[in-house]
């Protein structure tokens, strides 16, 4: 079962490729989530998988609500530019 789960969250975190300016990404982010810091917004290439834990857990969401929440934060990121 565990085998399972964790071959679903390897799948939705491959299915979800950072893009664009993440600096302005996560100052919308924090904007829109007052509790987050610096440090939980924080990106480092190859290390998707522990910045969406991060905010699963701060944000108490589910892994797809967070994917959502990122997908929905670009398009809105996107548009303001």
């Amino acid at each position: 079962m565990e085998t399972k789960r964790k071959e679903g969250e390897r799948k939705s975190s491959e299915l979800f490729k950072f893009s664009g300016d993440w600096d302005k990404q996560s100052k919308a982010l924090k904007e829109k989530f007052p509790n987050l810091t610096s440090e939980d917004v924080k990106f480092e290439s190859g290390k998707e998988l522990d910045l969406i834990k991060r905010l699963e857990h701060k944000l108490d969401k589910e892994r797809n609500e967070v994917v959502g929440i990122l997908k929905t934060n670009y398009t809105t990121v996107s548009k303001s530019i």
